[in-house]
């Protein structure tokens, strides 16, 4: 695991926000400005650095069939340098080429079966999605721009017109159009061509704290808004050119002075496709007390649906408001205070495989099935938690996620997210169980 996934979880704790995104929808986007909402979205998150430690391939999105069962990948992330510019280079930290676009990939582990060669201009995780979209014509992917731990340059890089225009010119070029650094045989003008079907804003956050270093402004809020407007209309241009409609989205809060100091909601939502809610880290490891990371109800605190509930009131519509689900849990240790855990004291991250504190589902359900810690459900709440008496879990098991999946049909509401698909048994279990509560696509 990165270093900057585990700060970007830890740090989350301090700032007590969340989100949440259910995604789908195979048929092409009528528009931006529109979007299909006939079939709830279907939105997993592919992490660039899990192809490391835990690795987790794009081939293994295929062998799990979650790949047949996704309408959206987002890809996370894409970073920001220091000039304003979508950056991609050998930059430690801050960009991951090898990853990318230059790491070759064998038969065994490639969608089409087939190994890389030394001469091919595109390799990679962007090379692997390619072979999955081909595989999946229906299937949309998405680079996510920013991050936990990436959203440091965005207040500085929108601060004028010329510069958010020159921004998403270059996120444009590199993404969109496909336009890598070569780098011997690797990249060129056009090499990622095709592999990207719009761009999804991942801003944490306008307007206020996010990472320690990422730079905040009161006046992210309408800069925020003339970002995404340049984003719509440079996206709407070049569609023009390809006869393609190329989505917009972003990833957003569930705090109510978060959405407020960043977000002219009324005005952005005319120009996205979508949003994903952040629908989990209510609470985190990193507190001095057990809760919930992710309830579906909550009185007084954080939770879905009053994530759901301050965007509609604040005039986004109910069908483009996706659903984050959480395939991890947060946890803790040195619980005391006895019961079932939750509300006590704890002493600090309960350990875990990846990082303290941070536990894939799969592995959270190995601790399930062993007959060591009790299950436990707020079933008015919708939540689940693990305790053995010392350590808790909290998480989304299967029977929670059906439930939130009928809750975004009831809703009316645009589908589900998922954060992040690495975190499914091998099988996918996490994606079908919601594939199928949501229903016909």
């Amino acid at each position: 695991m990165r270093s900057r996934l585990r700060r970007r979880l830890l740090s989350r704790a301090a700032v007590a926000v969340t989100s949440l995104s259910l995604l789908g929808a195979f048929a092409p986007a009528a528009s931006a400005h529109g979007g299909h909402h006939d079939t709830p979205r279907r939105v997993g998150y592919f992490t660039q650095w899990g192809v490391y430690g835990r690795d987790f391939q794009v081939q293994d999105l295929e062998r799990s069939g979650a790949a047949a069962r996704l309408s959206h990948i987002n890809y996370a992330f894409g970073n920001i340098g220091t000039d304003g510019r979508c950056l991609m280079g050998n930059v430690p930290g801050e960009s991951d080429p090898w990853a990318d676009y230059q790491r070759p990939l064998d038969a065994e582990n490639s969608v089409d079966g087939v190994a890389d060669t030394g001469t091919q201009p595109l390799a990679g995780n962007f090379n692997q999605l390619r072979e999955l979209k081909a595989a999946h014509p229906g299937l949309k992917v998405m680079i996510s721009l920013g991050g936990w731990s990436w959203s440091t340059n965005f207040s500085d890089s929108v601060r004028t017109p010329a510069a958010r225009k020159a921004l998403v010119s270059s996120c444009i070029d590199l993404y969109i159009k496909g336009d890598l650094p070569q780098d011997g045989a690797r990249g060129g003008p056009g090499a990622a061509a095709g592999v990207f079907d719009g761009i999804d804003l991942d801003w944490e956050w306008p307007g206020s704290e996010g990472d320690t270093d990422t730079v905040y402004r009161p006046e992210d809020k309408q800069n925020f808004t003339a970002l995404v407007a340049e984003f719509r209309h440079q996206l709407d241009a070049y569609g023009r050119t390809k006869r393609k409609a190329y989505e917009l989205s972003a990833f957003v809060p569930t705090a109510p002075a978060k959405i407020d100091a960043g977000f002219e909601v009324r005005k952005i939502m005319k120009d996205f496709d979508f949003v994903n809610l952040q629908g989990y880290d209510f609470h985190v490891s990193g507190e001095r007390t057990t809760a919930q990371q992710s309830a579906l109800f909550a009185r007084d605190d954080f939770s879905v649906d009053g994530t759901v509930e301050a965007w509609l009131r604040r005039g986004a519509p109910a069908r483009k408001l996706v659903v984050g689900m959480p395939f991890y849990g947060q946890g803790w240790t040195g619980v005391s205070g006895g019961g079932d855990g939750l509300g006590q004291s704890a002493t600090g991250p309960a350990p875990a495989k990846w990082a303290n504190g941070y536990a894939d589902y799969e592995e959270l359900k190995a601790l399930a099935d062993s007959g060591t810690y009790r299950l436990h459900r707020d079933r008015r709440g919708g939540h689940a938690w693990l305790f053995d008496g010392t350590t808790l879990w909290t998480y989304d098991d299967p029977q929670v996620l059906a439930r939130k999946s009928a809750y975004v049909r009831a809703k009316g509401l645009g589908g589900a997210m998922f954060w992040s698909l690495d975190g499914d048994t091998p099988d996918g279990e996490l994606v079908r169980t919601v594939d199928r509560a949501l229903g016909q696509r």
